[in-house]
């Protein structure tokens, strides 16, 4: 049975931002973004088996862009839970504020 995926409120404002970037870069670069971001959560409908990272948080490399998805399983509701969409090229001290 697929997953179904549900992006937390942060991770929507972490894609969009990202968006926003590459469109400043080049314009249609943010589109193109976005339509390998959906065939990434589509891919995760039918496959979770990606490899736990931290606090089993599970992380996803995106193929054309510097971008790591990281997200949890609910295995009991069958739920693929995106936390976070983050650019691998940044520093990690500006998304992990404790």
């Amino acid at each position: 049975m697929a997953f179904k995926i549900k992006v937390e409120p942060d991770a929507k404002l972490d894609i969009q931002n990202e968006i926003n970037t590459y469109n400043k870069l080049q314009p249609g670069l943010g589109k193109r973004l976005h339509t390998e971001l959906k065939s990434f959560f589509n891919a995760l409908k039918n496959n979770t088996f990606y490899a736990i990272r931290y606090d089993n948080v599970h992380c996803l490399p995106l193929k054309v862009f510097p971008l790591m998805i990281h997200f949890n399983i609910d295995e009991k509701n069958k739920t693929v839970i995106v936390r976070a969409v983050i650019n691998t090229n940044k520093d990690p001290k500006t998304y992990w504020i404790k």
